[in-house]
């Protein structure tokens, strides 16, 4: 290949590069528009899994801001959020047409289904947040809450809107990025950077790596942790199957 025309390829990959990253950021904040447009509607899905929680307990409830600009930068910030989240396999889809022209037919067919599952994954761990963690982890805060007999002052929540949206879209990410293991461990597997004997022998450490991540994840209570570190626990058992099935496919193409 003369320097001219690796030059040419090379600009000709640039402005395909700029082009999706364009189509990407337009899509992003057009999404972005609409969703500060309905934000009241987000807040309150958002806040469903508090409202649900306190419902019952025969306290007048609220959440409160303490800084004029608070809740403003709070619906802009829920916005981004949820345009994000909606964009996420619009992005998948612009890296897939800009390296798929690259690919062979067989490298196609075995990076589409992580192209698939990926967003599928992350929408299953902010599921998990949202219906099964969040609720646990508000009834466990509560049960902090004191009525004065014991300690003269009684001592109630009086949560922030910023920081109770800021817990759930910072959990619902870590989440919805660490239920990306199986992929990554996949990928690595594929590459032969792994094989399923590797993650065997190494169980116990990764236990331990995950209740730390878990740690660092989430907020300092059990519920949030337990709920991170065992299905992360789970998919870590589900990769060295899903490992252990490409070496076996591996295998089956090599003898052909």
């Amino acid at each position: 290949m003369s320097k001219d025309n690796y030059e040419n390829g090379f600009f000709s990959h640039l402005v395909e590069l700029r082009k999706r990253l364009i189509n990407t950021l337009i899509f992003l904040f057009s999404l972005f528009v609409i969703c500060y447009l309905f934000s009241d509607y987000i807040y309150g899905f958002l806040v469903e899994p508090y409202a649900n929680a306190v419902k019952n307990d025969g306290i007048d409830r609220r959440l409160i801001f303490t800084a004029l600009q608070e809740t403003f930068l709070t619906y802009l910030k829920v916005s981004f959020f949820t345009a994000f989240f909606f964009t996420s396999p619009f992005i998948l889809i612009q890296i897939w047409k800009f390296i798929a022209p690259g690919l062979y037919e067989h490298e196609k067919s075995a990076i589409m289904p992580y192209l698939i599952i990926t967003p599928i994954l992350f929408l299953m761990g902010g599921m998990l947040v949202y219906y099964l963690i969040m609720p646990l982890a508000i009834n466990f805060f509560l049960s902090f809450e004191s009525i004065g007999t014991n300690t003269n002052l009684p001592i109630q929540l009086e949560a922030k809107v910023n920081e109770y949206l800021s817990l759930v879209m910072k959990l619902i990410f870590a989440f919805g990025l660490s239920f990306q293991l199986p992929v990554v461990l996949s990928l690595l597997a594929r590459i032969g950077v792994i094989d399923s004997i590797f993650l065997k022998q190494r169980r116990k450490f990764v236990i331990v790596i995950i209740f730390a991540a878990a740690a660092i994840l989430t907020p300092p209570d059990p519920i949030t942790q337990i709920g991170l570190a065992i299905p992360l626990l789970i998919l870590y058992e589900i990769s060295i199957i899903s490992v252990k099935l490409i070496e076996t496919k591996n295998k089956e193409e090599e003898n052909a």
